[in-house]
């Protein structure tokens, strides 16, 4: 029997691919968007890290829509 071996670099599926292309653009959006930037929402003003601000209103939008989902039978 003859084994193969095979690098690293070909285990490597890939979805893995993407989560890592992914995490990568995460990273370097963050770098990019340090600078704080000043929110005002009725009578509250917030200061935060843009990204900070954007990733919150995503999960906003995410448990948005979750709460609306149909349940599919």
């Amino acid at each position: 029997m003859a084994t193969e071996s095979r690098s690293f670099l070909s285990r490597i599926s890939p979805t893995q691919w993407a989560a890592l292309a992914l995490t990568v653009l995460a990273v370097v959006f963050v770098f990019e968007n340090r600078t704080k930037v000043t929110i005002e929402f009725l009578l509250i003003s917030v200061q935060s890290p843009m990204w900070l601000i954007l990733l919150v209103m995503f999960a906003v939008g995410w448990i948005a829509g979750v709460l609306t989902m149909r349940k599919r039978r």
